[in-house]
């Protein structure tokens, strides 16, 4: 399973000087791809305490929260971040970002372990492309040795959550994905494999509810998903969603090639 990012705090040396709040894609001047890993300190686990300051490639984004990994750790971390009203989250896969915790990062959420609230908008210095990426996402693949995150069925009651197990996993398909719009209520679906498992949840990626629309089409699958995406996916975001009506919701948040 992908490193852990619910422990406690390490004495790994955390630079506390605050970031700017501009919003993401308003920085001016982005790094290269070999200058946005130099220089982070390795640590065993991400630095969850309130001034941390974090380096993320993010793999999802939408307006629950941003999950991204961390450099420094190789975990993965969900951002819960403050976006203004009317603007839309604006930060794409492999988007390389800096974030400083807030003062209470806000880490008792106890169905989504790995979440923590930044002080402002993440700060966006690059993008990162290419081998590093691949093995970034290699090593995070989720091993299909049990339920995807870790309970059966699409949903479970919030009260049941402990924090002992993740609430987000990269998961490599066993099978091609399939993109499919129930027109009983509109909703969109991916449907994949995992190990002997046929897999549907429901899509909360913009791009890939784009690509669905600008097909005028009800169902995508193999080269034709991969024309409208502009990428074969291969691997997918799964996460555990805030409580709704008192459940928690299997989700993908977004698709993603093998980079």
């Amino acid at each position: 399973m992908a490193p852990s990012s619910t422990g406690a705090s390490t004495a790994a040396a955390v630079d506390e000087r605050p970031l700017p709040t501009a919003a993401p894609l308003a920085a001016t001047h982005k790094l290269s791809g070999r200058a946005l890993v130099r220089g982070v300190t390795r640590r065993d686990r991400t630095a969850m305490i309130g001034g941390a300051k974090l380096r993320l490639v993010v793999l999802a984004c939408t307006k629950e929260d941003t999950t991204a990994i961390d450099i420094a750790s190789g975990a993965l971390v969900r951002l819960r971040v403050p976006w203004p009203a009317g603007h839309e989250p604006d930060l794409a896969p492999f988007d390389v970002v800096e974030a400083v915790l807030a003062d209470d990062p806000e880490r008792d959420d106890l169905a989504q372990p790995e979440a923590v609230t930044p002080a402002g908008l993440p700060r966006h210095v690059g993008t990162l492309r290419g081998r590093r990426v691949r093995h970034m996402l290699q090593r995070l693949a989720a091993p299909p040795d049990g339920p995807l995150l870790g309970f059966p069925g699409p949903s479970a009651p919030y009260w049941e959550f402990r924090g002992l197990r993740p609430s987000v996993a990269l998961v490599k398909a066993a099978r091609d994905p399939q993109l499919l719009r129930r027109p009983a209520d509109g909703s969109t679906w991916v449907r994949f494999g995992w190990e002997r498992d046929d897999v549907w949840l429901p899509v909360e990626d913009r791009r890939a509810l784009r690509a669905l629309d600008a097909s005028r089409a009800d169902r995508l699958s193999g080269k034709a998903l991969a024309t409208a995406l502009g990428f074969t996916p291969q691997y997918l975001v799964a996460a555990v969603s805030r409580p709704r009506e008192g459940h928690c919701y299997k989700l993908c948040t977004a698709l993603l090639p093998k980079e």
